[in-house]
């Protein structure tokens, strides 16, 4: 379980191929994590550059292998987690739904409208319940170390917008992408949630790089989005991450307000469920998401 008084930041990275490994990554080795909460997606790439320890998980497995629908959240968030990481970085592809945020663009975005419906959302449930805010689900302090190490590596890029999360695996219909624009809605992909819920439940913080591949299926002058041309923007933008990972760590390591950061310290107030109508199992289930709280719970009992 992880050490609630640990200071020390440790990145971890969500992403796809090429996205779990970069030049440069120091004393690399694959991790296979026990989650009581199944199978993590993969084994995590561990390691270190510029001095700072992280940790990269291919969110479909290597090769690609999971759709959006069964890919274990849960398991994935409580593996980087019993591995000590503090800081989550998800890399995904996305398409736009605003003109001005064209493919090849990366997006830091702020907001997110969960319109998934096949996934378990919560760490917590029937024996320990619990209520986290979701009002700012990005950390703003990651983000902006986000922000400085993208336009450090001259990438074109936007800060703020709306991500839709739609079920998947099948693309939008026309109707539903214009729907989505007159919401306001800035990207549209099939993985941030509920990614960022878990990582804000686990204490985590959590900031997006939405990779723009495609103009969804809205735009009258471009293709209906395929595979093929989602696939060609990715290739292309894989070296930019990598560049971008390599930039964000130093800042990442050198940040002395992280142990500070109001997303450590999710659970203060979240957990409802009385200490003696607390269920066992959920406990023990729990025991690296929850351990801050719970830890300090017994104290206070003792």
């Amino acid at each position: 379980m992880v050490n609630a008084k640990q200071v020390r930041p440790v990145l971890g990275v969500i992403g796809g191929s090429g996205l779990y490994d970069i030049d440069g990554l120091r004393a690399k080795r694959w991790v296979k994590v026990a989650s009581p909460f199944g199978e993590p997606s993969d084994e995590i790439l561990c390691g270190e550059f510029a001095s700072q320890p992280m940790a990269f998980l291919p969110r479909h497995g290597r090769g690609h292998r999971l759709p959006p629908s069964d890919i274990n959240f849960r398991a994935n968030i409580d593996a980087l987690k019993r591995l000590g990481v503090t800081e989550v970085i998800s890399v995904s592809a996305v398409g736009s739904l605003r003109e001005h945020l064209h493919p090849g663009m990366f997006v830091i975005v702020d907001q997110f409208i969960d319109k998934t419906f096949a996934r378990d959302k919560s760490f917590f449930g029937t024996g320990l319940v619990a209520h986290v805010s979701m009002a700012h689900p990005v950390c703003e302090r990651l983000a902006g170390h986000l922000e400085e190490a993208i336009r450090e590596s001259g990438i074109e890029m936007a800060r703020g917008g709306t991500y839709l999360v739609m079920e998947g695996p099948q693309f939008s219909s026309l109707a539903e992408s214009e729907l989505y624009r007159t919401w306001n809605c800035d990207v549209i992909g099939m993985t941030n949630m509920p990614e960022a819920k878990l990582a804000r439940e686990a204490e985590m913080c959590y900031a997006t790089v939405a990779m723009v591949t495609d103009y969804d299926c809205w735009h009258p002058h471009h293709d209906d989005v395929s595979v093929d041309a989602i696939v060609k923007v990715l290739l292309a933008n894989a070296e930019k991450a990598r560049t971008m990972v390599k930039s964000l760590a130093p800042r990442v390591r050198d940040d002395s307000q992280a142990s500070r950061c109001a997303c450590r310290f999710a659970l203060e107030h979240a957990l409802i469920t009385a200490p003696a109508a607390r269920d066992r199992g959920m406990l023990e289930r729990l025991d690296a998401v929850a351990g801050r709280v719970l830890q300090s719970t017994r104290k206070k009992g003792e």
